[in-house]
């Protein structure tokens, strides 16, 4: 009677055994959920994304667009007197300027002009443009936007020469179409040749 009852709880015994290690080695036979960590080596080697290429091709692009407006104004084109402050060139002394500024992209331009005497000097900065100020003159509140710059100038005598040319200043928006500005030059030439302009331009956008 105990030898048959021994055998019945063996057989029962295996029969539990076998079943527990088949149900283990079919979990292990399943896919991972997709939401486990990847232990892999390809998975564990950063990849870069579309995304980040495209975010660093766009800022690594700047768009020059000459005759747009930049954040200190439209560009524009006009005329202006001189002051001459020092020197021995058109420049330092006093008379008539031709003077323009053409926005090349948000924060840079380049504004080329001429001082008209007997020798003309050829002006030609490129300029930083500031974002618009507000200052107070005889209690009225206006828009200003400053600029600095550096570039070349050239003075078309007989002796024609080549300098290094600094230039500063500020734009005063009057209305859509029209824009005040003032600015002090400077020309190393054969001399420091320096001269302070005030002047109107006509705004324009697009060349």
């Amino acid at each position: 009677m105990n030898s048959r009852w021994l055998q019945r709880f063996s057989a029962l015994f295996i029969s539990s055994t076998i079943t527990m290690l088949g149900s283990g080695l079919s979990a292990q036979g399943q896919i991972p959920n997709p939401g486990k960590i990847s232990t892999t080596a390809a998975d564990l080697v950063p990849q870069p994304t579309e995304p980040a290429s495209e975010t660093s091709a766009e800022v690594a692009q700047v768009n020059v667009d000459p005759g747009r407006p930049t954040r200190g104004g439209s560009s524009y084109i006009g005329v202006a007197g001189n002051i001459g402050l020092g020197g021995d060139s058109a420049l330092s002394e006093g008379g008539f300027m031709v003077i323009s500024k053409i926005g090349l992209t948000r924060t840079l331009s380049v504004r080329p002009s001429v001082a008209i005497e007997d020798d003309p000097v050829i002006l030609l900065p490129l300029t930083y443009d500031f974002n618009f100020r507000t200052a107070d003159a005889f209690e009225d509140t206006f828009a200003l936007a400053p600029y600095v710059g550096a570039g070349v100038a050239i003075e078309t005598s007989d002796d024609a020469d080549v300098g290094f040319l600094l230039s500063g200043g500020v734009d005063v928006p009057l209305s859509t179409n029209l824009t005040a500005t003032a600015g002090v030059n400077a020309a190393f030439l054969d001399e420091t040749d320096v001269g302070l302009m005030i002047g109107v331009g006509y705004n324009f956008t697009g060349l």
